[in-house]
């Protein structure tokens, strides 16, 4: 039998190479921008990507849940549900994808009340925000067929068509923006082209391994399984809810503070996401492997999956700390040339080179409860994490502005660590994982 580690790394790097290309897409997006000469269009760009990742991720079941579920089912060969699963999955998310566009302009409206940008960020922000909602359906769609070939262990899949698709991002985004002068509105096309790119890619990969499986193209399509997805996911969907709504709280209060301060918060941000996209490769090694020993009702597989990824995780964590330590300054450097922002920035510095060893125990867990289909447990540790301890911390230090801030989050994101940790040992006290919910 391969070694654990050898399987942990088979399905963890292609999502790492993948996962990284997310915020590295962000950083371009932010160098771009913060080269041009003022700091208004990088702050219409961080609040508009704010209100796009709240609105998509809303929805991230539909691609967590998805990969908990059709593990579970590939580790008990139920090939028939795996297939189901994926057509259920796309009808839901081209709903949900449709619906947003329909209602627009309600939500650019909440969006401008929650974050109250500055006048000359919002008439950027407007013109960023009418073309990208028309991804919707194309992003969702492409977290189902991203969170299906990851409960298949197919990574090397998601990998081609995320480099794809941000790679075609990032030319146009310089053509666009350095050459044709667009501006905000060249990163919107540059983004909505790359979505609508990958789902056309992710769908021709998905039908081939459908073929694989000896699985017909087509299938009925059950009401019942369509309802039975949603139930399933709920959890998922609030724990989505609430964590967005932590990270748009945060760019909210910044955006207050000034678009210097917003400007600076928002190339931080960066680094937090490129810590979580590259530590979340282990995660999907978890929900995979996980999920599959648990359709398998196999305990000694289980286990050696959790040490696995949870070694790595860490090791991974603390590379990013050095690498934090090391060329921190040089990357806030690289990424914009007003001057304002970057001492903001570098500022601030030091609580992101700590937060890849605070974060890296929830990212894990994540990865745990999603394979065994425990998402109640991640829900009930981001509303812990929120009611309890972000929200008091940044009421008692407002008055320190963006420290009280950056000390409130920092918090948020060290409690939901914490309370991971007491999720996974309720767990394994009770020795509950193959009593876990899977699709049928």
């Amino acid at each position: 039998m391969k070694s654990i580690h050898v399987k942990v790394w088979a399905i963890a790097w292609p999502m790492m190479l993948a996962n990284i290309t997310t915020p590295l897409l962000g950083l371009v997006d932010a160098a771009v921008l913060g080269h041009l000469p003022e700091a208004y269009y990088l702050g219409a760009v961080a609040i508009g990507s704010a209100i796009f990742s709240f609105i998509f991720w809303s929805f991230g079941f539909l691609r967590m849940g998805t990969t908990g579920i059709v593990a579970q089912a590939f580790g008990e060969n139920n090939y028939v549900a795996i297939q189901q699963c994926f057509y259920q999955s796309i009808i839901i998310a081209l709903v949900i994808g449709t619906v947003v566009i329909i209602c627009q302009s309600a939500i650019f409206w909440l969006g401008c009340l929650f974050f109250d940008p500055p006048s000359q960020v919002n008439s950027e922000l407007r013109i960023y925000y009418e073309i990208r909602i028309w991804s919707a359906p194309a992003v969702l769609i492409n977290f189902t067929l991203i969170g299906w070939l990851i409960g298949v262990q197919r990574t090397r899949l998601p990998l081609l068509l995320t480099v794809i698709a941000h790679s075609t991002n990032i030319v146009l985004d310089i053509l666009l923006v350095m050459v044709f002068k667009l501006n905000t509105a060249g990163v919107a096309i540059a983004t909505i082209t790359a979505d609508y790119l990958t789902l056309f890619i992710g769908l021709l990969c998905c039908s081939k391994v459908l073929n694989t499986l000896g699985q017909p193209l087509f299938t009925t399509i059950s009401i019942k399984g369509i309802k039975q997805l949603i139930l399933i996911n709920k959890d998922l969907f609030f724990r989505s809810l609430c964590l967005l709504l932590c990270f748009a709280f945060f760019t909210a209060q910044g955006s207050r503070q000034g678009e210097q301060i917003l400007a600076a918060n928002a190339l931080l941000i960066n680094f937090l996401l490129i810590i979580s996209n590259g530590l979340d490769g282990f995660a999907h090694a978890a929900e995979a492997l996980v999920g599959k020993a648990i359709g398998e009702k196999k305990l000694n597989h289980l286990q050696a999956a959790i040490k696995s990824t949870g070694i790595w995780s860490l090791v991974g964590s603390i590379f990013f700390m050095i690498l934090f330590w090391l060329l921190g300054k040089q990357i806030i450097f690289a990424l914009t040339n007003i001057e304002s922002v970057r001492e903001l920035a570098i500022t601030y510095l030091p609580w992101l080179i700590w937060l890849p060893l605070v974060t890296v125990w929830s990212y894990w867990l994540d990865g745990v409860f999603i394979g065994s289909v425990r998402t109640d447990l991640m829900m009930y540790t981001v509303l812990g994490s929120c009611l309890l301890i972000y929200l008091p911390v940044w009421w008692f230090t407002r008055q320190f502005d963006n420290t009280g801030l950056w000390l409130a989050f920092f918090s948020f994101l060290a409690a939901r660590s914490l309370f991971s940790v007491a999720g996974f040992y309720y767990m394994s006290k009770k020795q509950a994982w193959f009593s876990c919910t899977s699709f049928k």
